[in-house]
């Protein structure tokens, strides 16, 4: 696909970030990336991406601003005081929870640039293969552009009203999804604990209606102890202080979900870069010696 756009994306050189920009450029985008630490978005010179230093050269000239970073404040510094360049359209991808999107809503509308609030669900795998699913929310006017770049990187794209809509969508997922992870460390712990090889769980149910993929990759990355990151248990715990606060500022009752967020808080300090299932170690002891099957 050739285009007219250029785009300039802006946290370019992490798990998510580096693998989107990738994509677009293969599919045939004009991509400009900047990143904070500019050598891990080096890479991406080989595929035709400008790295530039800075976000404020990264914007100069691109028509549309897409954004992957760590949470609101790392979006919202490389953004603001950058005019956004000559960008009328931001997409705004990374997970920043409500008060972050409503900050974003605000730049945006001082800036005259159109906002389409779309965060993602996937990690560093489907980041990589283009297929994550991106929770798109933002002006019919704008789904033909967007859709253009969202069909570069990602398999579906779930449209799911005005721009607010998409992140808070993914809190909503982000719920269960962390629930999950949580619920799959204390199951795969508790097993160990009563003597028995935690293999034998995820054979109960394999295959079955309470079966998921993403239980047993997580559940054998547990088992194993072997935690390259995929999604990192430090923005695991991130977003589920977003999911925590959305629910607060709701009034609704998420006794579970805080008591996910403190596991994971705790697992962070001393796990955050490893991926999400080293909350398991938070419980867990030692690999115990395999039981005779």
């Amino acid at each position: 696909m050739q285009t007219d756009e250029t785009i300039a994306v802006l946290g370019a050189g992490g798990t998510m970030g580096l693998p989107m920009a990738r994509n677009l450029a293969r599919g045939g985008m004009r991509v400009r990336a900047w990143n904070r630490t500019q050598e891990k978005a080096d890479p991406l010179a080989a595929d035709g991406v400008e790295v530039v230093g800075t976000a404020e050269e990264a914007v100069r000239g691109a028509t549309i601003v897409l954004t992957m970073l760590r949470d609101a404040d790392a979006v919202l510094e490389a953004v603001d005081g950058t005019a956004l360049g000559q960008a009328d359209l931001w997409l705004q991808m990374s997970t920043i929870g409500l008060d972050g999107t409503a900050r974003c809503e605000q730049l945006a509308e001082e800036q005259g640039v159109v906002l389409v609030d779309a965060p993602v669900l996937g990690t560093k795998q489907p980041a990589e293969n283009g297929a994550l699913l991106v929770l798109a929310s933002g002006p019919d006017s704008a789904h033909e552009r967007a859709q253009a770049v969202f069909d570069l990187v990602g398999a579906r794209t779930l449209w799911a009203g005005e721009a607010g809509a998409g992140s808070r969508l993914k809190l909503a997922c982000n719920s269960w999804l962390l629930a999950v992870v949580a619920g799959a460390a204390e199951t795969l712990t508790l097993a160990e604990g009563l003597g028995l090889d935690g293999a034998m769980v995820l054979d109960a149910f394999a295959g079955g209606p309470l079966d998921m993929p993403y239980l047993q990759t997580k559940g054998k990355a547990m088992l194993e102890r072997d935690f390259p990151p995929a999604f990192a248990l430090a923005l695991a715990a991130k977003d589920a202080g977003l999911v925590v606060d959305a629910a607060r500022q709701g009034d609704i009752e998420m006794p579970v979900l805080q008591a996910v967020r403190a596991r994971l808080d705790a697992g962070a300090q001393t796990h955050g870069e490893k991926d999400m299932a080293a909350t398991f170690l938070t419980t867990a002891g030692p690999a115990p010696p395999r039981p005779d099957r």
